[in-house]
């Protein structure tokens, strides 16, 4: 476990550090920030599940466990998936409000 924080840490902040590097060079609107920090949270979420699955595929490990782990990934893919979809849905209702309230101006 401490080694995959770690790895998910060292990640981050690579991930984080270049694209403060590409924010530099130009202004990306809201939508492009949003897609780029949900596409890190899926690879953040892929790689968590590839690390407990290889950390689980020792033989002392108990079969309950291993049932309990991919239930938990599940339920943390399942929640990241429906906390993005929020996301997406409160932008477009912002854009939209900002729309309208320009044309009503």
């Amino acid at each position: 476990m401490r080694k995959l924080l770690f790895a998910l840490l060292g990640i981050s902040i690579l991930v984080f550090s270049s694209t403060a590097l590409k924010a530099s060079t130009q202004q990306p609107s809201e939508k492009q920030i949003l897609k780029a920090r949900q596409k890190q949270e899926r690879q953040a979420q892929k790689l968590q599940k590839r690390y407990a699955v290889q950390a689980y595929k020792n033989p002392q490990v108990s079969k309950a466990m291993r049932d309990q782990k991919k239930h938990e990934l599940q339920r943390e893919k399942r929640a990241l998936r429906d906390k993005q979809k929020d996301e997406r849905q409160d932008m477009k209702d912002r854009q939209k409000m900002l729309k309208q309230s320009n044309k009503s101006i």
